[in-house]
């Protein structure tokens, strides 16, 4: 059995992609607060099983929906939300970017990423320690 296929290591690097994924996606909205009728754009978080296996059968990158128009694969769910809340601070040319916002979402994901690799770090420390490696 390889340290890859241990679950909770398996789920701690799923996680540790979503946050990279999610923090492109902040710096996009950000990026565009100035576009005319941009929307900004939100990645819905991975669920885990009690194993540590991502919930969804079609693994931690499922395809996305990002119109209605689009085909949703059979038994999926979409893993990119318009943000529903787009239209509350809607400015005249139609951006609805709250910077504040989304500049509280980029630390947050910035403190959340942190801990998620210092305990994947420690993981694989105790890893190596069991083994007598460490």
């Amino acid at each position: 059995m390889s340290i890859n296929d241990l679950p909770v290591l398996s789920a701690l690097r799923t996680k540790m992609q979503w946050h990279q994924e999610r923090q492109r996606v902040l710096s996009e909205n950000v990026s565009n607060s100035d576009t005319p009728n941009f929307r900004p754009r939100e990645l819905v978080e991975p669920k885990f099983d009690r194993a540590g296996t991502p919930a969804s059968s079609m693994g931690p990158l499922a395809m996305t929906v990002t119109s209605a128009s689009h085909m949703t694969p059979s038994g999926a769910a979409s893993t990119f939300d318009q943000n529903r809340n787009a239209g509350f601070e809607t400015r005249p040319a139609g951006n609805a970017v709250n910077l504040e916002e989304e500049m509280m979402k980029s630390a947050n994901n910035q403190m959340d990423y942190a801990a998620v690799t210092s305990l994947y770090a420690k993981s694989l420390h105790l890893l190596k320690t069991a083994i007598g490696k460490g």
